[in-house]
């Protein structure tokens, strides 16, 4: 791996990589892909000679309706026009020089969230929108009260990311100088990507139904770490860029106790990172007809070449699933789930967590044990 310089003086040990930059200014897309997989193949053996991440724990947040021609790129010929998708945040603990980093990777605030245009706009549009939404929508608790639960404080999280920012409300969770928001995670900084920041500034017709206009107005930039990188996040982890969903579109990749997973919502269920082997009508028909080795999650078609190389990208770092070697290990941070909405329409697999290992728990931090471990609940996955 060629590991650069920090990005920011305060977090050391996450560092610029640079083994994708000569693909990336690769001007061919096609070229560009072959050069993709092959790099993906080298820093995904990278991280399976690391040591496994100290822990990984799946935070369950919202379900939410989401449109069946965007969430398989047209492919299901059903008349279903929503499935249903559950949204959820990863709490994953790093082992760097001998300290324990705390990260959470989408800790969405499905509260604030809900100002989205278009999910406002499709709320609004439901007979009854008040109760119908009660009826559609279960809300797992916000990421605060879930991490008291497992014996940590908010302000015991390092860094906070997102693969991007669709439907993001930064305010409750950094602050904010504008409407009286106080700092969720008092003491995390966020990584984010510059062009998608800058993006957020002055959207695009095609992004602003997806975007919370106001939704980092007044954050304080002393807590925003900006960069137009690949990271490393110490030795078990992986931030990469993978553009085409968004501008600034990124991919955690963990090495967890069953192998190395990634993290994203370039696809939405294990069958867009393997459409040849999907059970979903009509999406390997696709995948046969025109070749494709995925299958987009197509919401927004400004860059969809570019995504389709991200997400071979994606699966060539990751491990194949233990479960049936046919798919990668890739965990869509909003997953397609099984619902009598959309009956007939069911992922041939599911990742529905992937937990591992121990939590640790801060203490106060008097005394030589600043910290000690505690069994999170859940088997490893």
């Amino acid at each position: 791996m060629r590991i650069g310089d920090p990005i920011d003086p305060r977090i050391p040990w996450v560092r610029a990589i640079h083994d994708l930059d000569d693909a990336r200014a690769t001007t061919v897309a096609g070229s560009r892909l072959r050069d993709y997989r092959r790099v993906g193949r080298v820093l995904g053996d990278s991280l399976r000679a690391a040591p496994t991440a100290v822990a990984v724990k799946t935070l369950p947040l919202t379900t939410l309706l989401y449109p069946t021609a965007f969430a398989f790129n047209h492919a299901v010929p059903l008349p279903f026009p929503y499935v249903q998708m559950n949204h959820r945040c990863l709490l994953v603990q790093l082992e760097v020089e001998g300290e324990t980093k705390n990260l959470l990777f989408n800790p969405t605030d499905y509260v604030a969230s809900e100002r989205t245009p278009f999910f406002a706009d499709l709320v609004n549009a439901l007979p009854a929108p008040t109760l119908t939404k009660k009826l559609l929508t279960t809300q797992q608790g916000q990421v605060d009260v879930q991490l008291r639960r497992l014996g940590l404080s908010p302000a015991d999280i390092d860094l906070i990311a997102f693969d991007h920012f669709h439907t993001q409300d930064l305010r409750p969770l950094l602050g904010s100088s504008e409407g009286g928001w106080s700092a969720r995670f008092p003491n995390a900084l966020l990584l984010a990507p510059r062009r998608e920041w800058d993006d957020w500034d002055a959207l695009h017709p095609l992004q602003r139904q997806w975007f919370v206009p106001d939704g980092k107005r007044g954050v304080p930039m002393d807590r925003v770490v900006l960069f137009d990188a690949d990271l490393r996040l110490g030795p078990s982890s992986l931030l990469l860029r993978t553009p085409g969903h968004t501008s600034g579109n990124q991919t955690l990749f963990v090495h967890g106790a069953r192998g190395v997973f990634g993290c994203s919502e370039n696809g939405c269920s294990a069958d867009s990172w393997s459409p040849g082997a999907s059970r979903i009508p009509g999406v390997r028909r696709l995948a046969r007809k025109y070749g494709y080795e995925v299958v987009l999650n197509s919401n927004t078609p400004e860059l969809a070449a570019e995504q389709y190389n991200s997400m071979v990208l994606e699966r060539s770092v990751v491990d194949p699933s233990e479960i049936d070697p046919a798919f990668v290990q890739m965990f869509p941070s909003s997953e397609v789930t099984p619902s009598a909405l959309a009956p007939g329409i069911r992922p041939s697999m599911r990742y529905g967590h992937r937990d591992h290992g121990a939590i640790r728990r801060a203490r106060p931090k008097a005394g030589p044990s600043a910290r000690a471990e505690v069994e999170a609940a859940g088997p490893a996955s």
